[in-house]
């Protein structure tokens, strides 16, 4: 029984599969400074909360344009797949 409960485990752990979510943020800074007025967007995996937290607090505002999930895993420096909507729309200009 010990052995099936093992080989169990060990077949469960092989048929894992990861997925992340991603985050595209509209970001503009608070603070009234010129070199500072810029606008830009951001793909991050940091949810909202997080992604304040830990690019600038209160000093920018964040608003979030579009979220999506990608497959796999996230380490390695491994590059965030690109968005579902960037393909439909491709497809949606070639057929027109």
């Amino acid at each position: 029984m010990k052995s099936f409960l093992i080989s169990i485990f060990l077949f469960s752990i092989t048929s894992v599969h990861a997925e992340y979510r991603v985050y595209e943020y509209l970001v503009r800074s608070v603070n009234q400074i010129p070199q500072d007025k810029g606008t830009y967007i951001v793909t991050s995996t940091l949810f909202p909360s997080a992604y304040l937290a830990y690019h600038g607090g209160d000093s920018i505002q964040i608003d979030l344009l579009k979220s999506w999930l990608c497959p796999g895993y996230t380490g390695g420096l491994k590059k965030i797949c690109s968005s579902p909507y960037e393909a439909f729309t491709k497809s949606v200009e070639k057929e027109n």
